[in-house]
């Protein structure tokens, strides 16, 4: 199946020119990710959902051909690896991550958009606590969520407003890059493991030696990357990464539970004096057809050090809604409350993607009685409790 050197001179790029077409429609459509799939149709991800964009079947040649004219001379790596990560630049305003992979019907991939444009923290519309963490001057912050759920983007705000407001030297280790930032005032390193360095270990061992004030882990995948991670927060760095974890208190058992069971203690307790912050994530449907990010955002207290300290990690998401008040933290349910009461997202929405439904509709219900004993207040908030008291009367 390799590929050698008079094959690629006979390629063509028909296929590659018809899914950038694809490509196009998508992007015009406000879409984020492409699915290309041998003997399927290529269908996009708009607004959420995995939209067909023809009936045209793409072939299993057609996809092997493709993944050719894609990787040229890395098509061999491809076959190798069976599974390959890239950024593909489709015209200057607009970058793709690609991941192409096999599957049991032949060659698939994923094309998922990066804006070119980093937008702010202030432009993404989050709390205005994740603030915060761009003025820090040592420690960890984790920035956690399903695939998709915008950590890149967010962890990109937050390395933008520094680099635009301090004078220091960041260095990022990603897999691939994604979002690319020029030096403003600061210097920025960017580095692509595979392509600038072999793994997140190495790199992450020779920035500790390359005089940086902040480290950007694309993910802290293996207790190697953790170790030498909190390591580097420990000794004075100020060190961002991402996990696929749901909230603050699993992001916490996760880095715990990746060690040994003789090394836990000593981990937690690591963990306890350098974890900062972790801003938690989902993407939510908005009410003009578009999606928002609600956030958990723990912001680091000597009450949560000692919790985590202390192994009483089911204590930390009440501590993190009792400090909303006073160090702007924040439950997912007081953050999709919040988008709630500011008309970003409807009810229905709202407890479909709470915590606790039951929780907030209690709260959601109380605060519409309040209102209209008060004669105040929203009045769409206040129609969509009647509306929905009138449907539980109906049935």
């Amino acid at each position: 199946m390799k590929m050698d050197q008079n094959e690629l001179e006979n390629l063509n790029f028909d296929i590659l020119k018809k899914i950038r077409g694809y490509l196009r429609r998508m992007i015009d459509a406000g879409g984020s990710d492409l699915h290309v799939k041998a003997n399927a149709v290529v269908r996009a991800r708009i607004n959420g959902e995995i939209i067909p964009l023809s009936g045209e079947i793409f072939s299993k040649d057609e996809a092997l051909i493709f993944a050719k004219e894609l990787l040229r001379t890395r098509f061999n790596e491809l076959v190798e690896k069976k599974e390959l990560d890239l950024v593909y630049p489709f015209d200057e305003a607009t970058r793709f991550r690609i991941n192409i992979f096999f599957q049991m019907e032949g060659i698939s991939a994923v094309f998922r958009l990066i804006p070119v444009k980093i937008l702010t923290i202030d432009e993404l519309a989050l709390p205005q606590v994740v603030h915060t963490f761009a003025q820090m001057e040592r420690g960890l912050v984790l920035v956690t969520g399903v695939t998709g759920s915008g950590k890149s983007t967010t962890l990109a705000a937050i390395m933008h407003e520094i680099n635009l407001t301090k004078r220091k030297h960041i260095i990022t280790i990603e897999d691939p890059i994604e979002f690319v930032h020029k030096d403003r005032r600061c210097i920025i390193n960017q580095r692509s493991v595979g392509q600038d360095t072999k793994s997140f270990g190495n790199a992450l061992r020779a920035a500790l030696r390359e005089d940086p004030d902040i480290i950007l882990v694309g993910e802290m995948r293996d207790m190697e990357t953790i170790e030498i991670a909190l390591h580097a927060a420990d000794t004075g760095h100020l060190v961002f990464s991402t996990l696929h974890t749901l909230d603050a208190k699993e992001t916490v058992n996760r880095i715990v539970s990746v060690f040994p069971s003789v090394e836990q203690n000593r981990v937690r307790m690591t963990v306890a004096s350098v974890l900062k912050g972790v801003i938690s994530q989902r993407l939510i449907p908005t009410v003009d057809g578009k999606r928002t990010a609600a956030l958990e955002v723990l912001v680091r207290t000597a009450r949560i050090e000692q919790l985590i300290a202390e192994n009483r990690d089911a204590e930390i998401p009440d501590t993190i809604a009792e400090g909303k008040e006073l160090y702007g933290s924040q439950t997912f349910d007081q953050g999709i409350l919040d988008l709630y009461l500011s008309g970003r997202i409807s009810r229905d929405d709202a407890l479909g993607y709470a915590t606790s439904p039951s929780d907030l509709k209690l709260k959601m219900n109380g605060m519409a009685e309040s209102m209209d004993k008060n004669d105040v207040g929203n009045e769409a908030i206040k129609r969509e409790f009647h509306e929905d008291e009138i449907i539980g009367l109906k049935g």
